[in-house]
């Protein structure tokens, strides 16, 4: 999805954009069972974690297909600050 993407990518202020119309769905999953949030954590881009998180809409202990978490994605890749957020 558009949400998928950007934050993967670390586009903050898409993210937010996204949000803010209230039409995505943040839970979302890819074939991998991963959401934005995963992408987001695994890729340590800790301003869209924080802004996916602060929406009170996203599950953190979501797990993929092979079990991983956000926060296990953040670990697994040394992602300090989004580490601590979630």
């Amino acid at each position: 999805t558009a949400l998928w993407w950007a934050a993967g990518n670390g586009h903050e202020a898409v993210v937010k954009l996204l949000l803010e119309t209230g039409k995505v769905d943040v839970e979302s999953k890819d074939n991998d069972g991963r959401t934005a949030l995963s992408w987001a954590a695994k890729n340590g881009h800790e301003a869209v974690v924080k802004l996916l998180v602060e929406i009170g809409k996203v599950d953190v202990e979501s797990k993929d297909n092979d079990g991983w978490t956000a926060l296990s994605w953040a670990a697994e890749n040394g992602h300090e600050a989004v580490v601590k957020l979630l």
